[in-house]
């Protein structure tokens, strides 16, 4: 019961994390364009717009995404309890694989709106 509940914490992350920063970064982008902290592509970062769009954007995504993904995450570990090593380690693999794919997902409908909304020099299309 252990390693199952140590694999549920594992799973549970992902989801929990995008829920979080999904929320943070819908309401309060990070402050100054940076290389460390945030949504960093090359359009992203062309202008303070596109950074703060960028943030809000892709936050909303996360946060009903990560809520999606936790419920969805959830169930197979509910189905595996008490059941073997191998068996709770690989659902708990394939769930956060399948997490990861989604949280990289994110980063195309972001980038179409990007796309769509500003020019190539990071300025606004229809003000």
């Amino acid at each position: 019961m252990g390693f199952w509940i140590f694999m549920l914490v594992m799973v549970l992350l992902i989801p929990i994390l995008m829920i979080g920063f999904g929320n943070y970064f819908k309401k309060q982008p990070p402050k100054e364009i940076n290389y460390i902290f945030g949504y960093r592509t090359a359009r992203s970062m062309k202008s303070k717009e596109t950074w703060d769009f960028a943030h809000r954007h892709m936050g909303r995504i996360w946060s009903v995404c990560g809520w999606i993904v936790l419920l969805v995450s959830v169930i197979p570990m509910l189905v595996v309890i008490g059941k073997d090593i191998d068996t709770i380690g690989w659902v708990g693999a394939a769930a956060s694989l399948i997490q990861i794919l989604v949280m990289m997902g994110t980063i195309i409908p972001t980038e179409i709106a990007l796309k769509k909304n500003f020019d190539e020099d990071g300025r606004r299309i229809n003000p």
